[in-house]
């Protein structure tokens, strides 16, 4: 048997490595859970090969596993960190409230370790008259602009001018008033990482890139713009939907699209698996079970572990306030 006690359960890994089967499954066994999802982009809708929103895996056994926060969002919205923690909470404490078991599964680590810890977000309202100042000013002159507000410490906030423009408005607005924060608290969780093998990581994120774009990727993208969908805003996700949009847009090639794409996923898992390590430095025990382990032999060791951190259950590693306050 096994114990949850309603507990967060925590799956990470990085991306191909199997953590939403493993999850449905774990989900599957415990009978009372239902899983949350901690994917940036699988909250959009229409967005469904690119993301790898795999439906189909939320069935085991004709049994149906609930999920929450995917398709959440139209495709083209803005979503924010903010955002998250809002729906992550609300999700969170329905499940709770019906006395079953909440699964958090995902690869985006800052999502996962903003509820994980607790952290203090500014919810910044859009500023139109200052976007439209920054608008016709290229990249290199944004990130200047942002480097007189701040020490840039985060590059992901400069890699389009959607991203440095957002930069710009938050520290902006910072600087000249105070935010209305969100504050929830540090959240305890059993945290069980799938650990995969570098090699085996390549190979299977290129055979999916494969599949993708066999089943109708670059169409999905198509129908998005048809839709309405900017292709700024598609670039704006990253990964398949920034490279395939600049391929409908003819900027590349497919053969450059394909392999361009190719590495920057590579990089991508090669990031996730950074930021895991790196929530361990900062405390966080994670339990990595090897994903090549059959299902059979997963499911035995999460219970093992699930069990045996029950019976000592011990809180999260906390932080003072000042620690977890981190802009957005």
């Amino acid at each position: 048997m096994i114990y949850t006690n309603n507990k967060l359960i925590t799956i990470l890994g990085p991306t191909a490595s199997g953590k939403t089967t493993f999850a449905t499954h774990l989900a599957c066994h415990l009978k009372n859970a239902e899983i949350i999802s901690a994917d940036s982009r699988q909250i959009y809708k229409g967005m469904d090969i690119g993301t790898g929103k795999d439906l189909s895996d939320y069935t085991i056994n004709d049994t149906q596993v609930s999920y929450h926060l995917i398709d959440i969002r139209e495709a083209g919205d803005k979503y924010t960190l903010f955002d998250y923690q809002h729906d992550f909470h609300a999700a969170y404490q329905d499940i709770l409230s019906r006395e079953k078991t909440p699964i958090l599964c995902g690869g985006t680590g800052l999502y996962i370790e903003s509820v994980l810890e607790g952290y203090h977000l500014p919810d910044v309202p859009p500023n139109t008259e200052l976007r439209e100042s920054l608008e016709e000013k290229s990249l290199e002159e944004l990130t200047y602009i942002l480097s007189q507000y701040k020490k840039l410490h985060n590059s992901t906030d400069t890699d389009t001018k959607k991203r440095a423009i957002r930069a710009i408005e938050i520290a902006d607005f910072l600087s000249k008033q105070e935010a209305t924060t969100c504050e929830y608290p540090p959240i305890e969780s059993i945290i069980i990482g799938i650990n995969i093998d570098r090699e085996t990581r390549r190979e299977k994120i290129s055979i999916r890139l494969k599949n993708r774009l066999d089943e109708g990727m670059i169409d999905e993208v198509k129908r998005l713009i048809d839709n309405g969908v900017h292709p700024d805003d598609l670039i704006y996700y990253g990964l398949e939907y920034k490279f395939v949009t600049q391929h409908v847009l003819g900027q590349l090639s497919f053969e450059e699209m394909r392999s361009q794409l190719e590495i920057a996923i590579h990089q991508f898992a090669k990031r996730q698996m950074t930021w895991f390590r790196g929530m361990e430095r900062r405390g966080f025990t994670i339990h990595w079970i090897d994903a090549g382990l059959s299902m059979e032999e997963k499911m035995k060791q999460a219970y093992f572990i699930i069990n045996q951190k029950n019976r000592t259950f011990a809180p999260q590693k906390t932080k003072t306030n000042d620690q977890r306050n981190i802009s957005h």
